[in-house]
């Protein structure tokens, strides 16, 4: 399973661990992301989505239908 949020996204990172001697290693810097469920009203039915804390905030804001709209619209979720 990939670690992408399905509404806004976001993957994972790379960059650099630098040690106090400035040896810089390579390291992941993985999403916030969370199994979540949403129930859809209009459809009658409930959703599970992977979701960072970000798209968390956003679907709160203007709900999980339009933003499934918008998702479904620029090809993030099918």
């Amino acid at each position: 399973m990939s670690k992408v949020c399905e509404i806004t996204g976001k993957r994972a990172m790379s960059g650099n661990n630098v040690s106090f001697s400035i040896n810089k290693t390579k390291r992941r810097f993985n999403v916030n992301l969370s199994k979540k469920r949403f129930y859809i009203p209009e459809e009658d039915r409930w959703v599970t989505l992977k979701v960072s804390a970000k798209a968390l905030k956003i679907i709160n804001k203007r709900g999980v239908s339009a933003v499934l709209k918008e998702a479904k619209a620029q090809g993030l979720i099918k």
